[in-house]
């Protein structure tokens, strides 16, 4: 499923370029029984199954037989640390990246303690396999790595890159249902542009996540154009 998805946009033109490098490893590949069983029964009883700990250990250590030092075994969990921006940035400065997807009611603990690094999380909610959250974890990575976009400032000027969320965009017709593109937009004054999208971008953040501001530090000028933006907005 991961392979095939990652083969389209943007992931799949970076591998097409050979800038990423997609591997998959099956746990039911590294098991010795006639079912390829990768699942059991856990402990002390509880609904579903539990993913064993000696498939995992050996697809991942198979995973590892050319790693460098930075390697780096990240296993998808609803109880990992939040993916954010930033610890996305992080990882794509990583030679290698190995993602485990976990399935059914979670995987033995000492596998979790033992073989991986970190555990990471997409939200407070709960998918039926990792497989997905892979996915989202390679387009999120990839998309950072030099040479992927077509203009380099893409990823540099997205929602969170910088703790703050995106300003609007706009495009042609210039009316809409007498809702017009702001003036400051067709100005071709670059500055100008530039604080009104910096206004834009740390309003939006107030408005819509002010949890983040509380994470950030504002320059004096994003304070003052955060201040612009208040009162502006009173006067709708």
């Amino acid at each position: 499923m991961v392979s095939q998805a990652a083969q389209i946009g943007v992931t799949g033109k970076a591998i097409e370029n050979t800038i990423v490098t997609l591997n998959v490893w099956n746990p039911r590949d590294y098991t010795y029984d006639r079912h390829k069983t990768v699942d059991d029964r856990p402990f002390g009883g509880g609904q579903g199954m539990v993913m064993k700990y000696q498939p995992l250990h050996d697809a991942v250590t198979a995973s590892k037989v050319n790693a460098k030092n930075d390697c780096k075994v990240v296993y998808l969990s609803p109880q990992g640390k939040p993916l954010t921006q930033a610890l996305l940035s992080k990882a794509s400065k990583l030679s290698q990246l190995i993602l485990v997807a976990g399935r059914y009611e979670g995987i033995d603990e000492r596998f979790i303690q033992r073989d991986c690094d970190e555990e990471w999380s997409l939200g407070d909610y709960v998918i039926s396999g990792g497989e997905l959250a892979a996915l989202i974890v390679i387009d999120a990575i990839t998309r950072l790595l030099p040479n992927v976009l077509g203009n380099v400032q893409s990823a540099q000027e997205d929602s969170h890159s910088d703790g703050l969320l995106d300003y609007p965009q706009f495009t042609r017709p210039e009316v809409i249902a007498d809702n017009a593109v702001p003036d400051v937009l067709l100005s071709g004054h670059h500055a100008d542009i530039a604080r009104w999208r910096m206004k834009q971008s740390v309003g939006r953040t107030w408005q819509k996540r002010p949890d983040l501001l509380k994470k950030k530090t504002l320059s004096a000028e994003q304070e003052r154009l955060l201040a612009q933006f208040k009162v502006e907005v009173d006067k709708v």
